[in-house]
């Protein structure tokens, strides 16, 4: 498709999100009015007001029920008009063009007790046929990125994008710790004649310096970028990425979960700090919730063209595959429109996470855990703690610390900050315990509130010390 029709497609959708919604609305009503989920609330109608007035806005633990029944060989049609033939952990966007170097790992697949496959579902492409075309575009062969054991698989990903930074060869021999066969035969078809020029110069990038940074343009200097998630949780690596990439453009391209694709960025070399994405009205069915300044909801529900400039919402989804009016969790605020499509950003938070603590008596106390590099001889200032607190309450501009510091200071109903300073290598061994209960080590992301008294046990354990700040911060 040639970039003036991609650019004619994007002008259509936008310019009719109205009656593109409603399409959509339309086609998913009527392939699945009659599945037991929605039958009880439509009686078999695809009428756009009953759907609104009597189908519940819901989350995904509310549908599970109806998802486990399909899962253990119930009918499709309990939730979807069309047959439903696998499940799928996580969405996950190809690449649509282009040579590039992206570490990818996949998972036993496993299947629901009916016999439907179950896994995440770039497994499932990296397993299927279709990888086929991904294959000539990518730095790695598939039989790389299937090796079970991840160690494996990262060594041999990263020697193959080494092996093709400048389009030559690097060395003739693999570590004889690589004992997976099939990484074995497809790295040493890559790697060729031994190149001894090379070998040196990334030895030397890699050893003879004296910090690593910019070590992204120095190994691989025709990158023109690098593509990642900058939004959420995620945001706390973009000055990592800066200084390791020698602060090539951070690029986000699109928004997507679970539920559906939801929008792209039209911008993509802007900072992270501005990416913002377009909503495109033909993915799914998207209302609205205005989001309350103590992280709950209030206020009407509305549609995709209804949201209104600079207000915070948090997305329902209406897709074609069985979720309506799903909840996802997300916090994002429109920064402005284009055509009649609006675009939003996220916010550094979850619905339900804008303020998160313990409660002790009738306050609310909140725990910042701190891992230090380095402390002055060992130890850490009370006092330069005290205006980390003051600080990390008086900087914040976000919509949810502006709501902390307001509540902060109202009738204290909110206590001071407590600063828990743990030990080095702490967040990693927190890394290791969510990927040790099955998270993928490629999309794992730091926490930014944990409810796993597990998880919390691993943070008590390598605690150091603790601090208090008396100090109210600033409105």
């Amino acid at each position: 498709m040639s970039q003036g029709c991609d650019l004619s497609i994007l002008e259509e959708l936008t310019s009719n999100a109205k009656k593109r919604q409603d399409n959509v609305l339309n086609k998913i009503l009527k392939a699945n009015a009659n599945t037991e989920y929605l039958s009880r609330f439509l009686e078999g109608s695809s009428d756009k007001e009953l759907f609104k007035k009597n189908v519940p806005v819901v989350s995904y633990e509310d549908v599970k029920p109806y998802i486990d029944r399909v899962a253990n060989g119930e009918p499709s049609d309990i939730l979807s008009g069309e047959p439903i033939t696998a499940f799928t952990l996580r969405h996950v966007d190809g690449y649509n063009q282009g040579k590039v170097m992206i570490f990818r790992f996949t998972h036993p697949i496993s299947t629901t007790p009916c016999g439907l496959p179950l896994a995440p579902v770039v497994t499932i492409l990296m397993k299927s046929k279709h990888f086929l075309s991904m294959e000539k575009r990518s730095t790695i062969a598939k039989e790389i990125i299937r090796c079970p054991d991840k160690k494996q698989s990262m060594y041999c990903q990263l020697l193959c994008g080494l092996v093709q930074s400048r389009e030559t060869r690097l060395s003739g021999h693999l570590s004889e710790w690589i004992t997976d066969l099939s990484c074995r035969d497809s790295v040493s078809i890559i790697l060729g004649e031994p190149n001894p020029e090379l070998a040196d110069l990334v030895e030397k990038e890699c050893t003879g310096q004296e910090s690593w940074q910019g070590i992204i343009t120095r190994l691989w200097p025709k990158t023109k970028c690098v593509e990642t998630i900058v939004t959420e949780t995620l945001a706390q690596y973009i000055p990592v990425l800066e200084f390791y990439s020698n602060k090539l453009p951070l690029v986000s391209k699109n928004y997507a979960s679970s539920e559906t694709f939801f929008g792209i960025n039209l911008n993509p070399l802007s900072k992270p700090e501005h990416v913002s994405y377009t909503f495109l009205p033909n993915m799914a069915y998207f209302e609205f919730i205005d989001v309350g300044v103590d992280g709950g909801t209030e206020g009407e529900i509305v549609d995709l063209v209804d949201v209104k400039l600079g207000h915070y919402y948090e997305p329902l989804v209406t897709n074609y595959y069985g979720l309506h009016r799903c909840r996802v969790g997300d916090v994002l605020q429109v920064t402005g429109f284009y055509n009649k499509a609006p675009q939003f950003r996220f916010l550094p938070c979850l619905v339900g996470m804008l303020l998160k603590g313990e409660v002790m008596g009738s306050r609310l106390t909140n725990n910042l855990i701190m891992e230090l590099e380095r402390t002055h001889n060992g130890g850490v200032g009370f006092g330069a703690l005290q205006r980390c607190e003051h600080g990390a309450h008086g900087a914040g501009s976000s919509h949810g610390a502006g709501c902390h510091r307001t509540l902060r200071r109202q009738d204290g109903l909110i206590g001071a900050l407590e600063v828990r300073i743990v030990q080095k290598g702490t967040f990693d061994s927190l890394m290791e315990f969510f990927v040790s209960r099955g998270d993928s080590i490629t999309q794992y992301k730091t926490p930014i509130c944990i409810n796993s008294v597990e998880a919390l046990k691993v943070l008590e354990d390598k605690v150091l010390a603790r601090f208090f700040s008396d100090k109210s911060p600033p409105i």
